[in-house]
């Protein structure tokens, strides 16, 4: 008698594990909604605070001597060898 109800059970396998998986899995999930707690705070995006920090810094680069006179500069003459720099 076992080895035809094993033989049954193996050829209709998958007949049997999917609605026994959708109930362990309903019961999962209505279990944890039960349990969890679902408030997620709000929080700014990435993209929010980074264009934030960026506009701050902005304001504050206007003061650096150094980047005023990085801007000054052509962007070739930034790296140039010593033979190719003008002798002034």
């Amino acid at each position: 008698m076992w080895p035809i109800i094993m033989a049954l059970l193996r050829r209709n396998a998958v007949y049997i594990t999917l609605p026994f998986a959708a109930v362990v899995g309903f019961i999962g999930y209505n279990l944890e909604g039960l349990i969890s707690d679902k408030y997620t705070p709000y929080s700014k995006s990435i993209e929010d605070i980074r264009a934030e920090r960026l506009t701050q810094d902005l304001g504050e680069t206007n003061q650096v001597d150094k980047l005023r006179r990085l801007k000054e500069e052509n962007v070739l003459e930034r790296n140039l060898s010593p033979s190719l720099q003008k002798k002034i």
